[in-house]
């Protein structure tokens, strides 16, 4: 046996003695129901919000659509319906509105018309622009550029080809269309307008469960606006999309309902449930924080008092030569094989506990989130907790050291 191995047996043997496996247990346990309430609640979290997140890749539950309440026949009062610069600077000066943009109309008439299996079919259409920074992820070929030989990229709502499915089709007898189908099927636009007509070739690139609308880019909005409608005809925008801060912010949801605006869809209701996890969520974690905190302390305290019943032990390996990193070294690997332990039986529970709830969720439709995220975050927490009692109990023995 080496000096060194002679010497840290040495020192083992002297400070185990004194050490409680009560205080011990007890750290580990405060340790690991705190953690594990923290690592289920965020994981909990993560996998229910996919319920609000579902498969829609463009827009996120961050943002809100709005637009203002029509009440009876509208015939020539359009500013009623519409935001003014005035109103635009008030929304955006809120403290949960983080940006404002604006949904451009088309000023200009658009009839569509495709064929298939023999059968055509042909609508009038309306389209809008949003700013091209609100998508999540812009679909590929999301551009557009005067005299381009590529189709024009168009996002519709999913409930328009729902409508058209069980509704149109139906009774119609016309053939149904699945959603990869239709983005193969060409598309042939006529715009005109200001005296001025031109056939677009289109193509439906992606489906939107919250853009209730039929979105082209910004760009070819520009363009046909100032080719095909006549002067003055674009006016202030009639819906505005808002990136929320908080979603589900009840201060939002407030401020629509005092100036009489509407949020499409079950947005307010889906916002406020969001909102409410959220708040539930962020409570479960602080108390489970909290809990761990105070297993911190608790250890800290015993080692404390464990170096202070050994003042005496600790003075007379001082002077047999031993350094204050030889006794704190003990400590520093109890500490770390306990908080290892306890962030192994966490991460055990979290992926137990996700299991339970992940296959109800699946049921409906909605995949749960990877559990390693989670496990990853409770190792940051381990590793804090672990750095902060070595430091705390370095200083601590070399203070002992110097008495």
């Amino acid at each position: 046996m080496t000096k060194t191995s002679s010497r840290n047996t040495l020192v083992r043997r002297l400070l185990r003695r004194n050490i409680s496996a009560g205080q011990l247990i007890g750290f580990a346990l405060a340790n690991l129901v705190g953690l594990s309430i923290v690592l289920v609640a965020m994981q909990f979290y993560r996998d229910v919000t996919a319920v609000w997140s579902d498969d829609d890749s463009f827009i996120s539950r961050d943002f809100m659509i709005i637009s203002r309440h029509v009440s009876g026949i509208n015939f020539n009062d359009r500013g009623s319906t519409t935001f003014s610069n005035t109103d635009i600077a008030e929304i955006e000066s809120q403290p949960w509105a983080r940006r404002v943009g604006r949904f451009t109309a088309a000023g200009f008439n658009v009839y569509a018309s495709l064929e298939m299996g023999g059968s055509g079919i042909g609508t009038a259409l309306f389209l809008e622009s949003i700013p091209s920074s609100f998508f999540d992820d812009l679909p590929g070929g999301w551009n557009f550029t005067p005299g381009q030989n590529k189709p024009l990229p168009v996002i519709i709502s999913k409930d328009y080809l729902t409508l058209y499915n069980f509704g149109f089709a139906s009774s119609r007898g016309l053939p149904q269309i699945s959603e990869k189908m239709i983005g193969m099927v060409p598309l042939k636009l006529s715009v005109s307008g200001n005296g001025v007509q031109q056939y677009i070739d289109a193509r439906v690139v992606g489906f939107s469960s919250r853009l209730n609308t039929i979105a082209v880019p910004e760009e070819f909005m520009t363009w046909a606006n100032s080719r095909f409608a006549e002067p003055g005809k674009t006016a202030d925008p009639s819906r505005l999309i808002i990136e929320l801060s908080t979603p589900g912010d009840p201060a939002a949801t407030a401020f629509m309902e005092s100036h009489n605006y509407e949020v499409a869809g079950d947005r307010i209701d889906n916002s406020r449930a969001a909102f409410f996890l959220g708040l539930v969520t962020s409570v479960v974690i602080v108390v489970g924080i909290v809990i761990s905190l105070l297993a911190f302390f608790i250890l800290l305290l015993s080692i404390y008092l464990l170096l202070q019943k050994n003042r005496k032990k600790i003075h007379e390996l001082m002077q047999l030569g031993y350094l204050p990193s030889d006794i704190s070294r003990h400590y520093n690997l109890l500490v770390l094989t306990v908080n290892a332990a306890v962030l192994v039986i966490a991460a055990a529970g979290v992926t137990f506990c996700a299991g339970l709830w992940q296959q109800p969720l699946a049921s409906i439709g909605v995949s749960g989130s990877p559990v390693w995220p989670t496990i990853l975050v409770g190792a940051c927490i381990i590793g804090a907790i672990t750095a902060g009692s070595v430091v705390a109990i370095n200083r601590r023995v070399k203070s002992v050291f110097r008495l």
